[in-house]
């Protein structure tokens, strides 16, 4: 398993008013990477259902809960960690229990509320789910190569 170049993690209230501040982060993460416009506004989304659904499920409502998202920077892609739980992640135990998700798992399983997945699951080239300390989920958008000067080429100076 390679290990991220980078890992930023990164410990919220279980309020929905720090989901934007998630979508900040994640803008100036992917942005510093190099993904297009169009990638950056689909981790934005994917993120923002997520940590809701996070805020939403994880906690009933006088809980003093926090969600946990942790970002793990690779050459080639961003790895999204959301977890409705505070504490910080072991990244290798919780790839070793992780698994993807299938449209056809049974949605009491992704809590009430989970079809937030299926929309992540639209807009991530890759999800996964991990059941064992509450709901981790794990996204993943790969880096394409070139992806900023491809986007630059649409747009022609000439006349």
């Amino acid at each position: 398993m390679d290990k991220p170049f980078d890992f930023v993690e990164v410990r919220v209230p279980a309020k929905a008013e720090y989901v934007g501040v998630i979508r900040l982060t994640i803008s100036g993460i992917a942005n510093r990477m190099g993904f297009t416009y169009d990638d950056i506004e689909d981790l934005k989304v994917a993120i923002s259902e997520a940590v809701t659904n996070a805020v939403q499920h994880a906690y009933h409502e006088n809980d003093e809960g926090e969600v946990t998202v942790g970002f793990g920077l690779y050459t080639n892609r961003l790895e999204v960690m959301v977890a409705d739980h505070g504490g910080s992640f072991n990244l290798q135990e919780v790839k070793k229990d992780i698994g993807p998700y299938t449209s056809d798992q049974p949605i009491e399983n992704l809590r009430e509320g989970g079809f937030g997945l299926f929309l992540i699951d639209a807009l991530m080239d890759k999800v996964e789910i991990n059941n064992k300390y509450g709901v981790i989920v794990i996204m993943t958008k790969f880096l394409h190569e070139n992806g900023v000067e491809q986007s630059d080429d649409q747009i022609s100076t000439t006349q």
